[in-house]
C-alpha cells in the first residue's frame, strides 16, 4: 500500500505545485510507472493480501491517483474501463461479513473503518451499484456514529463536495453468498444471498508470506447471525518488533493461535515456501468447500506426509471441519486450535457451545454448537486476557483459546 499511498500524495503536489511544465510532466509520468508495478502486482481477482483494513490505503490510495489523473486531464486519461481496476474496487466488499465485521486475515482488523465516500465514488466510476452502495451503507452508519468527514485533506475536498448525493444515494450490503479469490486462495460461504441471518464461513489456503503474513495458512473463521463466533485474532498495535525478525515470537502471528493444528508441539514456519497445495475449491447452491494440503506450511520436524484439511459450509445450517493425515512417526502430540471471543461452555462430552456475549441483553444473540469425537479428543480452555487497545477495541477484555487435545 506505500507505492499507491505515497504516489496520490506525490502526484497531489506535482498537480498543485509544480510550475515548470516539463518537470511536472516527469513527475506524473513516473508515478504511472510505478503505479503499473503496483497494479500488476494484484492478481486477476483484485484480491488484497494485505486485508480489508488495509484497501482503503491500498486499493482505494489507487483511485485517488486514477482520479487526480482523470480529473487533472478531463477524462483523457482513464483505465476504469480496465477489468482489474473493477476487481480491486469490488474486493472490500468481498471481504466484508456483515455490518462493520471483514474477513481480517494477516494483519488485518475484523472491524474496519470504510472510507464510506471514496467507496461509493470507486463504485459509480466503474459503474458497480453494490460498490456504490456498499459506501452509502458506510456513510449512514458513520453519520450516526458522528462521523462525517476524516482522513487527508485530498480525501476531505471531494467528500464534502460529493456529500448530498452520497447521503440520499441508495445504500446496501451487498452480503454475496459465496466468493472465490484464487489468487490469494480465500473462500467464504453464507447461508443465503443478501442476508446475515445463519452461518458464514470464511478460509483460506496461500503461504507464509504474504504481506503483513501471519503463520495461517488453512485458517478459517464462523460467523453466526453476522456476529463473529470462532475467530482470527487479528494484530496488536504496531511496534518495533512487528516489523522485525522478532515478529513470529509475538503470538498473534503464530500458528497455534489460529484455528489450525499443532503437531508434536510445532508450528507453521514463515517463507513463501511454506504452503498449501493441492487447493481445489467447489460450490452449487447446496454447499461451498475448501480442500488443501497444509503439511508444506509446517517445517521438517513436524514429522507430516500429508494433512489435508475440507472445510464445508452445507447452507442447511451446518459446517463440518475435517483433518485427514499421514505422519511420518506415530505421535498423539496433536491439537487443534479455535479461538472465540464467546462464552464457552462445555457441560456434555463430544459438544461445546459458544454464547456471543452481549452487554445489552441477557439472552445471547448467537449460539453456536461444536461438536467433535470425545473419543479421540478431549477439549482444553485458556483464557487469555487482552491488555492491547487495538484487540481490546475489537474483543473486549479477553478470548478463550479452546485446545481439542488428541486422546491417542
Amino acid at each position: 500500500n506505500w507505492n499507491p499511498w505515497i504516489n496520490s500524495n506525490w502526484l497531489t503536489v506535482a498537480l498543485l505545485k509544480e510550475k515548470d511544465e516539463t518537470k511536472r510532466l516527469q513527475a506524473v509520468g513516473k508515478i504511472m510507472k510505478s503505479l503499473d508495478v503496483f497494479i500488476d502486482s494484484y492478481p486477476r481477482d483484485g484480491g488484497c493480501d494485505e486485508g480489508p483494513g488495509y484497501w482503503n490505503r491500498a486499493g482505494a490510495s489507487l483511485f485517488d491517483c486514477l482520479e487526480l489523473l482523470y480529473r487533472a486531464t478531463d477524462g483523457e486519461i482513464t483505465i476504469y474501463n480496465e477489468p482489474l481496476i473493477g476487481e480491486i474496487g469490488r474486493y472490500i466488499y468481498r471481504a466484508h461479513v456483515a455490518d462493520e465485521y471483514f474477513i481480517n486475515f494477516a494483519d488485518a482488523s475484523a472491524k474496519v473503518t470504510l472510507e464510506s465516500d471514496l467507496a461509493y465514488r470507486y463504485g459509480k466510476r466503474i459503474g458497480d451499484e453494490n460498490l456504490s452502495g456498499f459506501g452509502a451503507y458506510f456513510a449512514a452508519r458513520q453519520q450516526q456514529q458522528g462521523r462525517t468527514f476524516w482522513g487527508s485533506i485530498a480525501r476531505q475536498l471531494p467528500a464534502i463536495f460529493n456529500f448530498a448525493e452520497l447521503t440520499t444515494a441508495e445504500s446496501k450490503q451487498p452480503l454475496l453468498r459465496d466468493v472465490w479469490m484464487e489468487g490469494n486462495q480465500v473462500m467464504a460461504a453464507r447461508s443465503k444471498q443478501g442476508s446475515t441471518e445463519g452461518l458464514y464461513l470464511a478460509a483460506q489456503g496461500g503461504h507464509n508470506a504474504e504481506s503483513h503474513n501471519h503463520n495461517d495458512v488453512g485458517n478459517f473463521i464462523v460467523y453466526l447471525n453476522g456476529l463473529p463466533m470462532i475467530i482470527d485474532v487479528g494484530v496488536e498495535t504496531y511496534t518495533r518488533k512487528t516489523f522485525s525478525a522478532q515478529r513470529y515470537e509475538i503470538w498473534t502471528m503464530q500458528s497455534t493461535y489460529h484455528n489450525l493444528p499443532t503437531i508434536n508441539a510445532i508450528m507453521q514456519q514463515e517463507g513463501r515456501e511454506f504452503a498449501a497445495k493441492d487447493v481445489r475449491y467447489t460450490m452449487d447452491d447446496d454447499f461451498a468447500q475448501l480442500q488443501l494440503d497444509i503439511a508444506e506450511a509446517y517445517p521438517p520436524a513436524a514429522k507430516i506426509n500429508k494433512w489435508t484439511r475440507t472445510l464445508r459450509f452445507n447452507r442447511d445450517g451446518e459446517i463440518i471441519i475435517s483433518d485427514e493425515f499421514d505422519l511420518k512417526r506415530k505421535t498423539k502430540d496433536i491439537e487443534l486450535t479455535l479461538m472465540t471471543g464467546c462464552k464457552v461452555t462445555a457441560n456434555k462430552p463430544g459438544k461445546i457451545r459458544l454464547d456471543y456475549i452481549d452487554k445489552n441483553s441477557d439472552e445471547p444473540p448467537a449460539s453456536l454448537h461444536v461438536f467433535f469425537d470425545a473419543e479421540k479428543l478431549t477439549p482444553k480452555f485458556e483464557t487469555i486476557p487482552i491488555n492491547d487497545n487495538h484487540l481490546k477495541a475489537v474483543w473486549g477484555d479477553k478470548i478463550t483459546r479452546l485446545l481439542l487435545q488428541a486422546n491417542s
